[in-house]
């Protein structure tokens, strides 16, 4: 029996990632959400030595929809998480995978030379992770 192949996050990370404005409100964002199928935007940092910020679906349904709040009237920043822990690119799944679970997130941005490259989730992990799926 040979021991399990080490798969990096690069190879899991949705790379196509979005960044907003943290000034733009809920209905718009869910609009780019909707237009670029994204479960989650990155909200940019406003000044170098800030950090970024990330509003997931789950954001708004908690503190949006389910507070009656209209989403025309609250900003991304109101409700973004910030700051947010992220992952290197040449982390193994495993390893992500368990820090998830540690600190109870379920999406990283994946970040490189302090750049966003990508986003990775549990959705992510599981289906492009895990061998012979096809």
């Amino acid at each position: 029996m040979s021991a399990p192949t080490w798969v990096p996050v690069r190879q899991v990370m949705r790379a196509d990632v979005t960044h907003v404005n943290g000034r733009i409100n809920i209905l718009e964002a869910m609009r780019i959400m909707k237009k670029v199928q994204a479960t989650c935007l990155i909200v940019e940092k406003r000044h170098e030595n800030d950090e970024y910020g990330m509003l997931l679906f789950s954001d708004v349904a908690r503190q949006v929809i389910a507070k009656d709040r209209a989403p025309e009237r609250v900003n991304v920043y109101e409700i973004m998480a910030k700051p947010v822990i992220s992952v290197r690119p040449g982390m193994d799944i495993r390893y992500c995978a368990r820090l998830f679970d540690s600190f109870g997130i379920s999406h990283a941005p994946v970040i490189e030379n302090d750049k966003v490259v990508g986003i990775v989730s549990y959705y992510l992990l599981v289906l492009e992770g895990l061998p012979d799926l096809d």
